[in-house]
């Protein structure tokens, strides 16, 4: 495991119904049952039913929503001790989805930022803060996928927020990435978006915190129950079923159906056994760093120094975009499209 300061703790999770690995990062906090909680991990990883199972356990804000505020927000609009940044943020937050389902009053909220906000973690402090307020419980949560490769920013910026890293087999999650569309080959590699799917999947996990395999959800949430200083009743939780607890947020429902539901190993029926082993080849390293058993057909035929060279060139990829979201002037021109701006504005 890579660690941190801080305290780190193993647990398990059942994550999207699936099993995960889960990390937990606990700095020492004065108050850790109000403390916020990030729920992170690659996309299609189980990041929202975990959260959607924190919002069911109660005393969390219910927020529908990803925030996108480090890998989005921040980078648009740019240094928010600016108070001109600052007004620039609000104006468009308010006219997008993420204000929509918070409930707050825009006069308030607007107040409130341009006043007091100085970074993207005060922006998010305020909001989330204001929203548990409102609906009188004590603490919020954030389930921001990306939100994993900003861990330095938030925990300097919320210095005493919990973060739990949810990790999935990297050979499921590139099956659902890739069949939402999400995976964009460059233009030389049309048609290999499981295997660009696979390689974010590869890069993304190790930008992160990982520990063992586990796949129980009442032991799981016993554990996370010690972690964020509250406890999370799992029978209590399936009652209230908010979201993916109740509706698994799958990218196969037309085919699979609700009664044969099974997320775990899904990629050893969905791809061909070429694919799947050339998937294997490309991110078998991480796969075997985390513990997951490789499929390991020798049957195939493997290119393996076209995979090298195309592992190595995605690699490079991912980090000269997230290097120009971030790291230069360009990031203002990050597309906000996820957050569904309104046209009024």
């Amino acid at each position: 495991m890579r660690g941190n300061q801080g305290t780190d703790h193993t647990t398990e999770m059942l994550g999207d119904s699936l099993p995960s690995r889960v990390a937990t990062h606990n700095p020492a906090v004065a108050h850790q049952s109000e403390a916020p909680v990030f729920v992170l991990g690659c996309p299609r990883s189980g990041t929202t039913l975990l959260y959607h199972m924190l919002l069911s356990a109660g005393n969390f804000a219910v927020y529908r929503a990803e925030s996108n505020v480090f890998n989005l927000l921040a980078p648009h609009f740019g240094d928010l001790r600016s108070a001109a940044n600052r007004r620039n943020l609000v104006d468009v937050w308010l006219h997008s989805k993420l204000f929509r389902v918070s409930g707050l009053d825009p006069q308030q909220i607007r107040q409130k930022v341009v006043a007091q906000c100085q970074s993207s973690g005060d922006f998010l402090r305020l909001v989330m803060g204001d929203i548990a307020r409102r609906q009188g419980v004590r603490r919020w949560a954030d389930c921001t996928p990306e939100h994993l490769l900003y861990i330095p920013e938030i925990k300097r910026q919320i210095p005493g927020a919990l973060i739990i890293h949810i990790l999935r087999d990297g050979r499921d999650v590139a099956l659902s990435y890739a069949k939402q569309g999400w995976a964009h080959p460059l233009p030389w590699h049309s048609g290999a978006d499981l295997y660009v799917a696979g390689l974010y999947w590869r890069w993304m996990v190790r930008q992160g915190y990982f520990e063992d395999l586990v796949t129980k959800p009442r032991e799981t949430l016993a554990e996370l129950s010690s972690f964020i200083g509250q406890e999370l009743d799992y029978d209590h939780i399936l009652k209230v079923g908010i979201g993916s607890v109740s509706e698994p947020n799958t990218s196969f429902a037309a085919s699979d159906g609700k009664q044969h539901f099974n997320p775990v190993g899904r990629w050893k029926a969905k791809r061909s056994e070429q694919e799947l082993a050339e998937l294997e080849t490309l991110i078998a390293d991480v796969l075997q760093e985390l513990g997951y058993e490789l499929a390991g057909n020798t049957s195939q035929t493997i290119d393996a120094s076209r995979l090298a060279r195309m592992r190595n060139t995605y690699e490079l990829w991912f980090d000269a975009k997230f290097w120009l979201r971030n790291r230069s002037s360009l990031g203002r021109f990050v597309n906000l499209g996820a957050i569904e701006i309104e046209n009024s504005r």
